[in-house]
């Protein structure tokens, strides 16, 4: 038999405290050597602002500063720094700050993190949501805008609450950034009719003549159309001169009431003023006549050229005014050097205008008047020609008898006005020879039109049964 060899156990020896001492004491050692080294030796650099700075998109990064020294000398206008940062790009960006003291040198990094931090923007209010009793909220297409993904309107989501009594309106942009608005919804009406006054607020009667109301119409947002609803209260007594006050009360089904005024005054009826306008149309000045006109509620006559916008031909045409021809070259050598030339240049702007408004004009006006002198240097006798030759194809000619001097030394707004005003009378027919090119022609009718107005004249436009006002021919 094999002999079994003794087997001793070795136990484990504690490690000497001696020896552990030692190990902590060196650690010790040197954990101090390195903070002397690094509190005391190496310059210390100090960030303002933090180590780590946010920036928003494209907001500008400015510098917050730092200081540095070393062994108790500033060392802050030593320290170099170099870095950028792209603020139009979301990322994190490096700011590194060295500074050295002999051979001594320190590093250290701020780091700036461009976000996207802003919250998009939703281009409506939270103000209360009113919604005819019966009927349903639409929601509406509502803008939204983000300053880093641009238009974010198709991303825009709608919320409904319970019973659709609210609801919300949210976006949310790429960085997670949201906005939302909410608005409570009530199913009741609580909007007023629209009350839209046919004609003008202030209007004119004659004495003696019937007063015809042009009325009003009412539009309701949940009953629509309520014209038929309106009361009217007062009455015009055109036999009595005086102001007489006519109210237009419309009611819809849910009780809400609106109400609108016109004052009507009775005068005695004085003449007649036709505003007629020559050389145009002009962009600039005739739409403003145009305009104007509009809002005082009264028609003219523009004898046209062959130059303008087409546009503003059709305009005045489309708004009821007498659209005459005047001249396509308004050039008096070519125009009065014979009849050929002068129907040449008359039926070139007949067809301009057939062609924008799809209807024939037979209502002229000579360049320079029937009575002018300037065609004896090119043609003698052509107006006593020209005069009975137009009657004769079918034309009706029309000079004037008040000049508002615009085409002469009258060049600013006052002196075109009192030009009219004065030589206004009330026994005939007044025909006003003005210019719609002229700037202070434009700036002066509505003056004009408020006195014809407030002193019982009435303004017409010509037609082809207006008796014609003519000069006497002097070639």
């Amino acid at each position: 038999m094999k002999k079994r060899k003794n087997v001793e156990t070795k136990e484990k020896r504690p490690f000497p405290k001696k020896a552990l001492l030692i190990s902590l004491f060196v650690v010790l050692f040197l954990g101090i050597c390195f903070c002397t080294y690094f509190f005391l030796l190496l310059p210390q650099i100090h960030l303002k602002g933090g180590n780590t700075i946010t920036l928003n998109y494209q907001e500008k990064y400015q510098e917050k500063g730092y200081e540095a020294h070393h062994l108790q000398k500033d060392l802050t206008k030593k320290v170099s720094v170099k870095g950028k940062v792209n603020s139009d790009k979301l990322g994190s960006y490096e700011i590194t700050y060295t500074v050295k003291d002999g051979s001594f040198q320190r590093t250290v990094t701020r780091k700036v993190l461009v976000k996207d931090l802003k919250k998009p923007k939703l281009e409506i209010d939270d103000s209360d949501i009113y919604v005819c009793p019966g009927k349903e909220y639409e929601p509406v297409e509502v803008p939204a805008s983000d300053n880093y993904d641009g238009d974010l309107t198709k991303k825009v989501e709608v919320v409904f609450g319970k019973d659709k009594k609210m609801v919300t309106y949210q976006v949310q942009d790429s960085s997670h950034n949201k906005k939302s608005v909410s608005k409570n919804i009530y199913y009741e009406d609580k909007e007023a009719p629209v009350l839209t006054l046919n004609g003008n607020e202030e209007m004119y009667a004659f004495y003696g003549e019937t007063f015809h109301d042009p009325g009003a119409t009412a539009m309701d947002n949940c009953d629509g159309d309520i014209t038929g609803n309106i009361q009217v209260s007062g009455s015009v007594d055109s036999s009595t001169l005086g102001t007489y006050t006519l109210t237009y009360e419309s009611k819809d089904s849910s009780g809400n009431t609106a109400s609108v005024s016109r004052i009507v005054t009775v005068r005695e009826r004085k003449g007649i003023i036709y505003l007629t306008f020559d050389d145009g149309p002009n962009d600039g000045t005739t739409n403003v006549i145009l305009d104007i006109l509009k809002e005082e509620g009264v028609k003219a006559t523009f004898f046209v050229t062959g130059k303008g916008p087409d546009e503003l031909i059709k305009r005045e045409y489309d708004e009821g005014h007498t659209v005459a021809l005047h001249t396509n070259t308004h050039d008096y050598a070519y125009l009065y050097s014979s009849g050929d030339a002068y129907f040449e240049d008359l039926y070139t702007v007949f067809n301009r205008v057939k062609n924008i408004t799809g209807s024939e004009s037979k209502i002229i006006r000579f360049p320079g008047g029937s009575s002018n002198t300037v065609s004896r240097k090119y043609c003698p006798g052509i107006m006593t020609y020209l005069t009975q030759e137009v009657l004769n194809r079918g034309f009706r000619y029309y000079d004037w008898n008040i000049s508002s001097g615009d085409a002469g030394s009258t060049t600013d707004p006052s002196g075109v006005y009192w030009n009219v005003v004065n030589g206004l009378r009330a026994d005939r027919a007044n025909m006003v020879l003005m210019h719609d090119i002229k700037s202070y022609t434009r700036d002066a009718l509505r003056d004009i039109i408020r006195y014809g107005k407030d002193n019982g004249y009435i303004f017409e436009k010509i037609t082809m049964d207006t008796e014609m006002v003519t000069q006497k021919v002097a070639n």
